[in-house]
Parts: structure tokens; C-alpha cells; sequence
């Protein structure tokens, strides 16, 4: 590994806090310098290039790669509408207070452009010379308009009369029009019209989001049996860009006027709308504006075909009140998260070969699930296990006569979502039900609005979570009379209550009947509903109360049980690393020996590899297949080894600005089964995995020779882990 000689004692402290001590006799070093910690948005830049190397990576199947392509552009329009917002209005504010790393937001936005640039033509790159290549070879054509014949092209501007002309609105703007407002990520035309005798004129013509933005052509041979009828009801492997075909069809919305050209161009808005919780008398209500607001956010971002004049250019920024770092030139199609229309094609040669997640055989039987709970807890690993237990446990629920209640958090539960109509037909079956819906759950507020007001009518009561917090935790809990009294039961999660994010992201489910665990959950429920200020569990770890706090003092003590015995491990599996203190923590245990392995898949502000700071720390991070979206904390604990799971990443915003749990894993046979065959089976990843080095730079694995090819997540799909035994 490579090794980054750390900064002398002497150096400046940038923070009024005393330099770490160790207790291993090594010279202390002040662990606030910055250069321990690497910039936050920079390590998110990191990641997104990680999810574009598997768009490069030809080991994929042609539509997986196409789909990462997406899942980078879509990715990073996000960052945008969030991180970069968020930096302009830290610059326009003044903000004094820099991130550990030391950069003010001026520094950081002059790094984010110099290190998105290559990028960005790399992706271009990707599509234009590889994927746009492989998929016409495949026979799947995505075609310029140019490259049409003329019978296509007569096609195509039946069709476009027919349905797409009546939808368009052209807006001149001059002096007599103002100039249009752009919506968020939107695609548009900036026309160049020639006016005969009255010079150069422009408008926009905003491309209709309601139809696909690939237009399926039949080839010219079949061009001509379609004419009358229309492009609808047939099938075809060739595709133009919906923008193509208005471009070329411009004439019909300028009649008697010239058409010059015609430049695709799309804008990013900030979208980090605030809301003034204190000041809101009905929350639902303020966030259906706040949602509303969200398109008119300040502009951020300006991306324009590579091709489009200085001048055409240049009207355009100035009307968005633009910079010229703020432009980006993009040689190919704008917008290419649209390109997950192309992954939908049943082209199932050209993808990851369909799985089947594995069934619980214990929650399959005629036995209930809550007799299954009273014998033993049940561990569930998606998408390698399938969702359908969580579903059928709020089923089994919102069915059985003797539950009496039903306690749940909603973050993002998706369309159709099962659980919510489980939920729904619990209340009609007379049970109580109360539900906590996050509606400042970023970009899944409309959605969210939308089930809350279902829930609302099918009279469950609904919560919309704490001022000032989101309730990112993951839990619900059903109330059951039985024989020898009222019993608890409980679901806890790493991730959403929604199947379809289930099949693509890795996360744990723990269902259990654990006494202390399902009073916690019950004392936390209150606490969210109601005014309780609880702030000590018997078993859960709960933010943001004293969960930093706790996290602290469990490393503390592997420090301690280290050095009193040795053998100290610390292994830890998460989304982002970014909180100060525990990164500073983990600083302290590599000083005193303790092994610290980090699975960690996006941003990570953690430096390893420093000579006498971080050389016993390893992070690694796994992009594959599946989104790792698990949080795994583990603690060797001097032999007495503790596991715990939950809803929270190492991020200030979770430990201090969010409700998350994190929950333990008691049961022997599955915190064994957490340890070998998840954890440790994911930090032996050589295929998909990549270790971050001490200089930032990140360097895939591989397999030396004679050692084992270990691919998590394959493994993973062919194997049934222990935690599938029935008893």
C-alpha cells in the first residue's frame, strides 16, 4: 500500500482541540490538520467515476453498461441540484466555517470543475464511440436524424403532426418577449430564425417530457405500411432522439419564416429547497408548495450542444444570470440518464442473467410468522432474499384477529407499494394504525404526499415526522394479544420498505420477537409521535440522541481492549464516511493497533495508509451489480463480539440531523453468519472491489496467483448463506 508520510507535530492546529495522544508511545500527531481528510464532494466525484468505469466495463452485458451510463449522468445531475447549490449559495453567503479538509466553497467548486471535465468526455466517450457502436452491432439502432431515409423521415413527420405538434409551445424572446422560464432538466431548442427583412430571431421550444425520448422508426422498407396508421403498435430496434425529430419539424411551428437551426440546450436548478418547519402550520401543505418551488430554484448548470454558436450561447447565459464555468459543452446527447429507457428493451441476451431471490422455507409453511418469531429471529439479506416476508409480515398483520396495532416509518415506499395497502387494510379490519411518513424524504416528497393522504383516508393515523429532523429510520412493529398477554413483534431495517428498490440495493432485514429490542422500538414510536424525550434504549442506538456518542465509546473501548490483550478489529460496511469525530476515532485505533477495515462505497473522508496515523485502516468500496446500501458495524469486543445493523451511515446529517437505529445482532448463529458470510466475504471482494490509497487515488483489486477469484455479490446469488436454516 502505498504510504503518505503524515505532517510533523509542529504544524499548525486549525482547530481549538489538543492533538491526539497515543497510548502506544508513538509521538503524537494533531489530527485535526486537513490533511487527514479528504474533500467530501471530491470523494462523491470519486464515486460517480467508479459507477462510470462499469459503463466502460466490457465484462458487463451491453444494456448493464448502457444503464450505468444512465445511473452517472442521473447521478450527477443530483449533485448539482444539491452539492453544488448548496456550495454557490455557501460562496454568495460568505460561509467562513471550511470542512475538515480546509477548502472554502470558491476552492471547491474550481476543484469539482477541474475534476469533472475528463470525466465528462470520457462518458461522452463511452456512448458515442462504444455503446452507440455495440448496441447498433447488437441491433439495437439509435440513429441521427441525418442518418434517416427519406420514407422514415416522411414517417416521422406524419407522426410528429399527429402527436407531438399539438403538444409543442414555441416562446420567442426579445425585446417585446421576455425571456421564457427554463424548467429543471428539462431539454430544449434554442431556434435560430431568420425573419426575411427584420434580421435574426430566436426562440425556445421546451421537448415534451410526456413521450419517450427515443422514437421508435421502422426500417425504410416497412416505412411505407405504416404511413397511414401511424408509428403506433409496431415493433422496431431502431430509435431518433425525440428532440431530433422537433428539430427537424421546426418549419411547421414557424410558418412563412426560416428556420437557420437548432440547438438542443437543458438547464440545473437548485432543487435543496428549505423549508421553515417552525414557521409552517400545516407541514403537508408547505411541502406540496416547497415541492412546487423546486422548478424555479436558481440556475446552477447550463449544458449546450457542443455545437451551438458563441452567440446563441451567450443570450443564454446571460438570461440564466449565469457564469461561464457554469457551461458545460457536451459533444453527443444531453440529458443521458434518459438512456434507462433503452434498459427496458426485452433484450434479455443483452443483461445480468434473471434471479430468483431465495424463500424462507420457515415462512412458507401454515405456520404463522409470529409462532416462526417466537422460536427464533429471522435474518433476511436483499435482494438475495426476497422482500416478500417484510411484505407478508404487515399481511400476516393487518389479517390476524388478535394483532391489535401496528406501529410503522415509511422513508421511500415507491408506487403500488404492497406495504402501504397492507397498511390500509389493517385499519379496515379494525386495528390501530399509525404511520410516520417522511415527507422531506429529497425527491419522493410528491410521492410520499401522496400515500399519506391515502393513509389518512382510510383513517390510519399519520405522522409526518419531527421538526428540523428526518426519520430515516427503518421500523415497524405489530401489537399482538395473545394467551399469556400482549406480545411484541418487530421488522428493522438497513433500507426502504419498497420491493422495488429490494431487488437492486443490498440491505438487512431483521424480524424478531426480542423483548428489550421491541420496547425500545415502542419507547421510540412514542417518542416520534407524541412528546416524549426518551433518550436511553435498552438495546437499540439511537440518533440523534446519543448515538455518535455511543459509536465513540464502543471504539474507544476496542482501543482499550486492544491494548490490554491485542487482536483488536474494527469492521465497518456503510454508504459515506464523512463524520469528523468518528473518522477521528478511527484515526485513534489505527495509532493504538487496532485493525480497522472500511467497506465504504461512496464518499469517504477518511485518509488511509498515513504513516503513524491511518496505516492499520483499509477502505474499500464495491460497485457492482447491486447498490451496496448495508450498514454493518463490527466490534471484536476482546472476543465478546458485537454486530450491530441499521438505518445510519457515519454523516453528520445522520447522527445528528436524522432518526436512525442501529440494532444488535444477538443471536449467536447469525452474527456468525453476519461476520463470515457478508462482512468478511464482501472485504475479500477482488473482482468488483477498489482500495482508496493514501493519496486518493482509488486502485481496483485483483486476484494474485493461486488465490481464489472472489466476487461478492456473484457468490452471493448462488449460495444459501447459514442464516437460511430453519432452526
Amino acid at each position: 500500500m502505498q504510504r503518505l508520510k503524515g505532517p510533523d507535530q509542529t504544524m499548525t492546529v486549525t482547530e481549538d482541540k489538543k492533538p491526539a495522544q497515543s497510548k502506544t508511545g508513538v509521538k503524537a500527531v494533531n489530527l485535526n490538520h486537513r490533511i487527514y481528510y479528504f474533500n467530501r464532494e471530491l470523494s462523491w466525484l470519486q464515486f460517480n467515476e467508479r459507477v462510470l468505469e462499469e459503463a466502460l466495463d466490457e465484462r458487463h452485458p451491453l444494456l448493464e453498461r448502457v444503464k450505468f451510463l444512465s445511473i452517472f449522468s442521473s447521478n450527477l445531475d443530483e449533485f448539482f441540484m444539491i452539492r453544488v447549490s448548496g456550495l454557490r449559495r455557501q460562496l454568495a453567503g460568505g460561509a467562513l466555517k471550511a470542512p475538515p479538509d480546509g477548502m472554502s466553497p470558491g476552492e471547491q467548486l474550481k476543484a469539482i470543475r477541474s475534476r469533472l471535465d475528463p470525466a465528462l468526455d470520457q462518458a461522452a466517450g463511452c456512448w458515442q464511440g462504444d455503446l452507440l457502436v455495440q448496441l447498433k452491432d447488437a441491433g439495437v439502432k439509435v440513429l441521427s436524424y441525418e442518418e434517416l431515409k427519406s420514407k422514415q423521415r416522411k414517417l416521422l413527420r406524419r407522426h410528429f403532426k399527429r402527436e407531438i405538434f399539438p403538444v409543442l409551445t414555441p416562446l420567442a424572446f426579445d425585446p417585446g418577449h421576455p425571456f421564457p422560464h427554463i424548467s429543471n432538466l428539462s431539454i430544449n431548442l434554442a431556434a435560430v430564425i431568420d425573419d426575411p427583412g427584420r434580421g435574426e430571431k430566436f426562440a425556445r421550444v421546451k421537448v415534451p417530457h410526456m413521450f419517450p425520448r427515443f422514437v421508435r422508426v421502422p426500417s425504410e422498407e416497412k416505412a411505407e405500411r405504416y404511413e397511414e396508421r401511424g408509428l403506433k403498435g409496431f415493433e422496431s430496434m431502431n430509435f431518433v432522439w425525440l428532440e431530433e425529430v422537433i428539430a427537424a419539424n421546426l418549419d411547421t411551428l414557424f410558418p412563412g419564416l426560416k428556420v437557420e437551426a437548432a440547438y438542443p440546450f437543458r438547464v440545473t436548478r437548485d432543487a435543496d429547497v428549505e423549508i421553515e418547519e417552525d414557521e409552517a402550520s400545516d407541514l403537508m401543505s408547505a411541502m406540496e408548495v416547497v415541492v412546487g418551488r423546486r422548478h424555479f430554484g436558481s440556475a446552477v448548470r447550463l449544458e449546450v450542444d457542443a455545437r451551438m454558436p458563441t452567440r446563441v450561447r451567450d443570450i443564454l447565459v446571460d438570461n440564466l444570470g449565469l457564469a461561464p464555468y457554469q457551461v458545460f459543452a457536451v459533444d453527443g446527447p444531453l440529458g443521458q440518464s434518459d438512456l434507462m429507457e433503452l434498459t427496458k428493451l426485452e433484450l434479455p441476451e443483452l443483461k445480468d442473467p434473471p434471479f430468483s431471490p431465495s424463500d424462507l422455507k420457515a415462512l412458507k409453511g401454515e405456520e404463522s410468522i409470529f409462532s416462526v418469531l417466537k422460536r427464533r429471529n429471522v435474518l433476511l439479506y436483499h435482494p438475495y432474499d426476497s422482500f416478500l416476508p417484510v411484505v407478508d409480515f404487515v399481511r400476516a398483520a393487518a389479517e390476524d384477529p388478535d394483532v391489535l396495532a401496528i406501529k410503522q416509518t415509511l422513508y421511500r415506499v415507491g408506487p403500488n407499494s404492497p406495504i402501504v395497502e397492507a397498511l390500509r387494510h389493517a385499519r379496515e379490519n379494525g386495528k390501530q394504525v399509525s404511520v410516520l411518513v417522511e415527507l422531506k424524504a429529497r425527491f419522493d416528497e410528491e410521492n410520499n404526499i401522496v400515500w399519506a393522504r391515502a393513509l389518512e383516508q382510510a383513517g390510519v393515523h399519520v405522522v409526518y415526522g419531527l421538526v428540523g429532523l428526518k426519520t430515516h429510520a427503518k421500523m415497524c412493529l405489530v401489537v399482538r394479544r395473545e394467551p399469556d398477554g400482549v406480545k411484541r413483534y418487530v421488522h428493522l431495517g438497513t433500507g426502504n420498505y419498497n420491493p422495488v428498490t429490494a431487488r437492486i440495493y443490498t440491505d438487512q432485514g431483521y424480524l424478531t420477537a426480542d423483548p428489550d429490542i421491541a420496547a425500545d422500538v415502542s419507547e421510540l414510536f412514542n417518542a416520534l409521535t407524541g412528546y416524549s424525550r426518551e433518550d436511553h434504549y435498552r438495546k437499540l442506538v439511537v440518533a440523534p440522541g446519543k448515538m455518535r456518542q455511543q459509536l465513540l465509546e464502543r471504539i474507544q473501548r476496542e482501543i482499550d481492549c486492544h491494548l490490554q490483550d491485542g487482536n483488536g478489529h474494527l469492521a465497518f460496511k456503510m454508504n459515506s464516511l464523512v463524520d469528523k469525530a468518528c473518522i477521528r476515532a478511527l484515526y485513534e485505533a489505527s495509532i493504538a493497533g487496532v485493525k480497522v477495515d472500511l467497506q465504504v462505497r461512496g464518499i469517504c473522508c477518511l485518509r488511509p495508509g498515513v504513516e503513524r496515523v491511518s496505516e492499520n485502516i483499509t477502505v474499500t468500496s464495491i460497485v457492482g451489480r447491486f447498490l451496496e446500501h448495508s450498514r454493518i458495524y463490527y466490534f471484536h469486543n476482546g472476543g465478546q463480539e458485537e454486530i450491530l445493523l441499521g438505518s445510519a451511515d457515519l454523516m453528520p446529517r445522520n447522527l445528528g440531523g436524522r432518526v436512525e437505529t442501529l440494532f444488535p445482532i444477538d443471536d449467536e448463529r447469525l452474527k456468525r453468519a453476519l461476520r463470515d458470510e457478508i462482512l468478511d466475504l464482501h472485504l475479500r471482494d477482488n473482482v468488483q472491489s477498489r482500495q482508496l490509497m493514501s493519496d486518493g487515488g482509488y486502485v481496483r483489486l485483483s486476484s494474485g496467483e493461486g488465490d481464489p477469484v472472489i466476487d461478492s455479490q456473484s457468490l452471493l446469488l448462488k449460495q444459501q448463506g447459514s442464516w437460511h436454516l430453519d432452526e
